[in-house]
């Protein structure tokens, strides 16, 4: 770094401190307080932010991950269960990343609210499994949600209503930073408040805070207490991130001295995932490598299901004992995802964000399992609720699963239009879910309505040019059929 580049650095840092010393003066002593820390992080973050500058990874120092450091989960479910699955769980904690709002599908308020299956919420799911697998073998495994300023609230409410439910619920909040003004790299927040001028400039930073806002809050080490070993952490719209005993059997079956601190369950890619994070060999460690991080020219080569064959599914299994060792030796170091917004206003602002699984080259004997596709099943729009809300699946104990009547284990593309992105006229559109058990393709595109009992098999594409609409009448059996046109069904 020149010594001018050196200078204005450390003016910006200078700058920053002030401006979040003023913003904390505005707040109340306890408020003031959490905000601290959090602040504390966010100068940490920001102090990297200004010294790194271009691509954070050579291109040419990319391997591919050696075959011991990525097992195929066949290797691992081999091994069997555990003599004592009752101990082996509860040295357990869930862990779900719940700091999403429901917006991109068109829902107000924490999307772990919004309703899956049969009047069943992400929560409730989430809720049922665990419930299931303390009554099946008599354990204590505990929920955690990891929540944000946007969700807490509202998924507090809600929690009174698994009081009686087998499992203990702890939940803790997410760090919020302060968004920064693109140009003078400055906070845009006025003062502390979240409402009013204030609304947009606020963000919890991405689910890599994970580490140092369980430490903060005093949950880890009251769980460390109880003598828990592992978190498994997910998103807690994947409803396929089911506590696997095979894995945790493996977790546990290591000697103390080879004890493996951080498994990331990876499946193989398909088109539709090419954006996904994927593990890479550098610099002798296992690393997470995400999209955002690649250099321009080489995005292609990132994306080819060839050369990268699988993605980072957000399920991990990290140790406890080694999460607290590396944050209060300072050592987790994240790679920083800078994420630029344009704001309703007009205003361009950047947040400064870390992904979870970024934290995997700090542990050790950090491995990947290599897991079937099942266990990835998120539901980001309202095509992927139309799948978990068909006949495809069958639900158990809270637990999705691919209905045996399927002939072959692939998912169904499902490609909805714009008409359908809001859950709630999503919902109107449908009289009820199609029969989908054949399906292999479906696009739907425009003004289009489905009656009851529609059966839908093999390729079926629809679409309703501007202006036009169709009602697909109840009981239409489409098979490798392109519907196009004009077509309405009236009552009389």
């Amino acid at each position: 770094m020149t010594e001018f580049e050196e200078k204005l650095r450390q003016q910006h840092e200078a700058s920053m401190h002030q401006e979040l010393e003023a913003l904390l003066a505005t707040a109340n002593k306890a408020e003031a307080e959490v905000s601290r820390k959090d602040f504390d992080g966010f100068k940490n973050l920001f102090h990297r932010f200004l010294q790194v500058k271009g691509p954070s990874v050579d291109w040419a120092k990319i391997k591919r991950p050696p075959e011991e450091s990525v097992q195929p989960y066949d290797r691992i479910k081999a091994k069997g269960l555990p003599g004592s699955i009752t101990s082996c769980l509860n040295k357990l904690v869930v862990v779900k990343l719940n700091g999403g709002l429901g917006t991109s599908m068109g829902c107000k308020g924490p999307k772990s609210l919004i309703s899956v299956r049969n009047e069943n919420t992400f929560l409730d799911l989430t809720v049922q499994q665990i419930e299931h697998l303390n009554k099946t073998f008599n354990a204590d495994v505990p929920l955690v949600l990891m929540n944000s300023f946007n969700t807490d609230e509202d998924t507090k409410k809600i929690l009174q209503k698994y009081t009686h439910h087998r499992v203990k619920i702890h939940t803790f909040n997410q760090s919020r930073y302060p968004r920064i003004n693109k140009e003078s790299l400055l906070p845009i927040a006025k003062s502390m408040g979240m409402n009013g001028e204030n609304t947009e400039a606020w963000y919890p930073p991405g689910h890599g805070d994970i580490y140092a806002s369980f430490c903060n809050s005093g949950l880890l080490d009251k769980l460390l207490a109880e003598g828990r070993e592992y978190i498994f952490v997910s998103n807690i719209d994947n409803l396929g991130a089911t506590v696997d005993l095979f894995i945790l059997h493996h977790l546990m079956s290591q000697p103390a001295d080879k004890r493996c601190e951080f498994v990331m369950e990876v499946t193989d890619k398909t088109r539709a995932d090419v954006k996904g994070g994927t593990l890479i060999q550098y610099e002798d460690h296992l690393r997470l490598l995400e999209i955002a991080q690649v250099p321009k020219a080489h995005v292609d080569e990132f994306k080819s299901v060839t050369k990268f064959k699988i993605f980072n599914t957000n399920n991990l299994w990290i140790s406890l004992p080694a999460i607290k060792r590396l944050q209060e030796n300072n050592s987790m170091d994240l790679e920083i995802i800078v994420n630029p917004k344009t704001l309703d206003g007009g205003l361009n602002v950047i947040q400064l964000e870390t992904a979870v699984g970024a934290a995997i080259k700090s542990f050790k004997n950090a491995m990947g399992v290599n897991v079937p596709r099942s266990r990835f099943l998120p539901v980001k729009t309202s095509s992927d609720l139309l799948l978990v809300m068909s006949n495809l699946y069958s639900l158990d104990a809270g637990s999705l699963t691919m209905s045996k009547k399927r002939e072959f284990p692939t998912t169904p593309h499902v490609k909805l239009g714009s008409s359908f992105t809001k859950v709630q006229d999503f919902l109107t559109r449908f009289e009820n879910i199609p029969d989908m058990l054949e399906l292999d393709h479906l696009t739907v595109s425009g003004d289009v309505t489905f009656g009851k009992n529609v059966s839908l098999k093999g390729t079926v594409i629809i679409i309703a040019n501007h202006g036009d609409r169709i009602d697909i009448p109840a009981g239409a059996m489409l098979e490798n059929k392109i519907v196009s046109g004009n077509l309405r069904i009236l009552d009389h």
